[in-house]
This record gives structure tokens, sequence and C-alpha cells, in this order.
């Protein structure tokens, strides 16, 4: 592909979008000679503050939390292969207003609390689906602030 470059590639992506490194390079490997040619182009726009995985980390994390809770925000920055130093530091935000956004997501959903056994298991699993941990959902169900 001689008529588009790597790096103006690149920036056609992030321009849609924030992406990670591993994203960006998966994308860009099939338009490349080389991994090597991939990885210079990668720096190069880590080095301008063109990529960050960073801020792809919180683009995500805004655009989960309100949905999710941190153990489905965390398997999503996983996936799309943000580092782990990353993302310890972006879930301590998160891990802190988890039961306010659990109660969020949980009111949306369900009117009362559970009366008995049946209910209890139902919410849980419900916000458990949404990446909710079980310390945060008995918090919600106890009623703690």
């Amino acid at each position: 592909m001689a008529d588009i470059s790597l790096r103006q590639k690149a920036l056609q992506y992030l321009a849609r979008r924030e992406h990670s490194r591993r994203e960006l390079f998966k994308k860009l490997l099939p338009l490349a000679v080389s991994e090597d040619e991939v990885n210079m182009t990668l720096d190069e726009l880590e080095k301008e503050g063109l990529q960050s995985d960073l801020r792809t980390a919180q683009a995500l994390v805004r655009a989960r939390q309100a949905k999710h809770g941190s153990l489905r925000i965390r398997q999503d920055l996983q996936q799309y292969g943000i580092p782990d130093s990353i993302i310890q530091e972006i879930l301590v935000d998160v891990k802190e207003d988890e039961l306010t956004q659990a109660k969020a997501v949980w009111a949306k959903r369900f009117k009362e609390l559970p009366v008995n056994a049946e209910e209890r298991g139902k919410q849980g699993r419900y916000l458990q689906n949404r990446g909710f941990s079980m310390a945060t959902i008995q918090s919600l169900f106890r009623g703690d602030e």
C-alpha cells in the first residue's frame, strides 16, 4: 500500500477514537513490511503524544463506568491490551465509586431491595453480570453508604 504511509493510517484510526498500542499494532501489521516498521511508527506516535494507552484507558472507563463494575472494566481494559500498571492506576478511582455506580445500575432495573432468596439471587446475578464484586453487591443489599 504505497499510496498511504503507516503513520497516516495510524492517524486516521486515532482521529476516530483512542486506540491502545496493541490495537494499532494489529491494525497496521497487515499494511507493513515488518513488525519493526510498525513498532517504530507506534514509538514515534507515542513520543509525540498522539497515541497513549493511558488516554485510551481513561476513555474506556468513562464510557463503561455508568453501566459496569470494576471487574468488567478490568476485563475490557485487558482485552484492549492496556498494560497492568495503567489498569491498576485507573481502577483505584473506579473502585472508590463502585457502590454508587452499583446503586444506579440496580435502580434502573429494580424498584425495591430483595425480600427473599430468589429475588436476592436474581438481583445479585444481574449486578455480577455487569462486573460488580460480591462485596459491593452485599453492601448494596445491606444499605451501606
